[in-house]
């Protein structure tokens, strides 16, 4: 490649790493499309649109990307420019530059291989939480030998482009110098009125959309776009329509609104029994899918202990979780509220003394707990639990001589369960209620668990996933030996599934999670096959124990339900979906809807007709919901 002296140049360094750019862009394209190959959409259109729009936005991040280094050769002067100290300083960014595009390149090779997909707002999550991924990554993958062989191959391509592509040309004018810059500005510009994320969606099959995305657009795109106002962006209903509709679809048989009032919905929920008050533990399982589970047809015998107790306790097996994050299950589980736009509410400004199912078990002088095996401070765990008036137990309230095992996304599980049994110890001796909502982590990558315990050496993913199990069990083996038991009610639920992609806008199949509520003396053994959202499980519970309460909860007591009734939302970051029966709403972005026929056992998606009266109804959730919120309806009742 012969560059023009007499005007590229001065450039060249510029002109070189862009290519270069566009070159690993492609690859990585290639490598993701081989490495997804069975749930791409691979005729030959399809990948030639894939590769057409993906290279579209690799030139407009790659405009973007090379203006410092542009405006550097642009203003260094003429005397300084041919000089050892200026090629010095320009070898250095080059090796610089190659070595960063190089290390991102294989990030997002390994994010596609955990989440399918480009960055997104996991990975804004993320870089916020450094320690975290940081421990996690030198946990988990071979650095030295990546940043090793990342060092290398920076070096090697910096000569080449040095040796062949670069030129030091010093007779380009100040003026034309500035021409060139000028010119170089006037692309992002226009990309940023002219170009949005949603241009990359150029199939039906959302692999296909991924591909054909860039991972550095779609990261700072997320990173913009981190609160999503639902008004906005999604299709709406007036607000006198709302509240009608809104009141209708929350009214149980066994509630009443406590106003006539069309902007009140705050019920009365009545039981018809005594009220029941055992100790409460909801065990938070980080990534059980429900597939993992023998109960659900696995056959790789990973839960023995989970599957024992479905036998021996209330199991729901029809129940979906609200999103792809465990703050996303913890607002389910502890809110009832579905899932808004954008971020979960534990995560968001002006969340505090909110509705909870705390808030009601406090009422009752029950002590509420949020349990946590790492550091609650991630994702906002803790500061939300504390101004809802929960006791925090994270990772730095255990003692070191405890530990026998952790990662930098927590101890081992069985630790965290034996703080729990003392807890439990040191309430039943002061003769008080305790309600504890566990957070498990050892299901989390690098997958490190101790050793001994099971039949599977630490690290391996399908071995967390059975250590978790033999530490539910190890912990209810324990609990049994003490007093407190027979007065205590066990709910064991996922937060998420382990993954999240598929082929569809929201794949309903990877959302199945298991719930278990397990209390031998309090609560019969049975099994619930009706669709049940986790915005359910909090009233479900009270509603098993007979409570009568006022609520504000959005979810039902899935047990006192209608048949017909039943209905879960599901969510990414930007689409939000709502299920009925056979027939699903997907509310996106820019006021678009979808509406489809599903099947939940194999996840396979038929578009549909517009359903007029499905789309209000899933509209009315999902408004309703963000309106609560957004207008602090949704506060604790004292």
């Amino acid at each position: 490649m012969k560059l023009d002296k007499n005007f590229w140049g001065r450039f060249s360094a510029a002109i070189s790493l862009g290519f270069l750019w566009f070159i690993l862009g492609a690859i990585l394209r290639v490598r993701f499309a081989i490495f997804s190959y069975n749930q791409i959409a691979a005729t030959p259109w399809e990948i030639l649109k894939v590769f057409a729009v993906g290279g579209i936005f690799d030139l407009i991040v790659i405009g973007q990307g090379l203006l410092p280094l542009l405006f550097y050769l642009a203003l260094v002067p003429r005397r300084f420019f041919a000089t050892k100290s200026n090629k010095l300083v320009i070898m250095g960014l080059l090796w610089v530059s190659t070595a960063l595009l190089l290390l991102l390149s294989v990030t997002e090779f390994y994010f596609w291989d955990e989440f399918q997909a480009r960055f997104n707002f996991i990975a804004v999550d993320y870089l916020i939480y450094t320690q975290e991924v940081v421990g996690m990554i030198r946990e988990g993958y071979p650095l030295k030998a990546l940043f090793g062989g990342i060092g290398l191959v920076a070096s090697a391509l910096t000569v080449v482009i040095w040796k062949k592509y670069l030129c030091w040309d010093t007779t380009l004018s100040f003026k034309r110098r500035l021409g060139v810059l000028g010119f170089a500005l006037v692309f992002p510009v226009v990309v940023f009125f002219s170009v949005t994320g949603n241009m990359k969606n150029v199939s039906a099959n959302i692999f296909n959309n991924e591909l054909a995305g860039n991972g550095v657009y779609e990261f700072l795109s997320a990173f913009r776009n981190n609160e999503l106002d639902y008004v906005r962006y999604y299709e709406t209903i007036p607000s006198d329509e709302l509240e009608p509709r809104l009141r209708q679809l929350l009214q149980e048989p066994n509630s009443q609104y406590v106003s006539a009032n069309p902007e009140e919905l705050t019920k009365f929920v009545t039981a018809s029994d005594p009220e029941k008050h055992p100790n409460i533990v909801v065990i938070t399982v980080e990534s059980l899918s429900a597939d993992y589970l023998g109960a659900f047809g696995n056959q790789q015998g990973l839960t023995p202990n989970l599957d024992k107790l479905a036998q021996e306790s209330l199991f729901f097996t029809k129940v979906y979780a609200t999103g792809t994050r465990t703050v996303r299950g913890l607002e389910a589980l502890t809110l009832s509220i579905p899932p808004t736009p954008g971020q979960s509410i534990v995560r968001r400004p002006n969340n505090d003394d909110l509705f909870t199912l705390g808030s009601v078990l406090n009422s009752r002088n029950y002590k509420s707990w949020f349990v946590y095996g790492g550091y609650g401070y991630f994702d906002n765990m803790n500061d939300f639990y504390a101004k809802n008036n929960y006791q925090i137990l994270d990772r730095t309230s255990i003692p070191k001589e405890k530990i026998m095992t952790e990662t930098v996304w927590g101890v081992a599980d069985e630790v965290i369960f034996g703080e729990a049994v003392e807890n439990l110890d040191k309430a039943y001796a002061s003769g008080e209620k305790v309600f504890q909502m566990i957070m498990t982590t050892s299901n989390h990558r690098p997958y490190i668990y101790p050793d001994g315990r099971i039949d599977i050496p630490s690290p391996n993913h399908y071995g967390a996933v059975k250590y978790t199990d033999w530490a539910i069990g190890n912990f209810l083996a324990e609990a049994k030996k003490h007093p407190w038991f027979q007065d205590t009610v066990f709910v064991i639920v996922a937060d998420h599934q382990a993954a999240s992609a598929g082929k569809t806008e929201v794949p309903i199949k990877k959302y199945h999670i298991p719930l278990i509520v397990y209390a031998p003396n309090l609560i019969a053994p049975g099994r619930v096959d009706r669709l049940m959202s986790q915005i359910d499980v909090a009233p479900t519970l009270l509603g098993l124990l007979n409570f009568s309460y006022t609520s504000r909860f959005m979810g039902y007591d899935i047990m006192k339900l209608p048949v017909g009734r039943e209905r879960i939302f599901i969510s990414t970051y930007q689409n939000i979906a709502y299920a009925k029966g056979n027939n699903l709403v997907v509310l996106k972005p820019k006021k678009q809807v979808s509406c489809y026929q599903i099947n939940y056992q194999t996840g396979d998606y038929t578009k549909q007709p517009l359903d007029a009266d499905l789309v209000k109804e899933a509209i009315s959730w999902y408004q309703g919901a963000s309106t609560l919120y957004k207008e602090g309806k949704y506060g604790a009742i004292h």
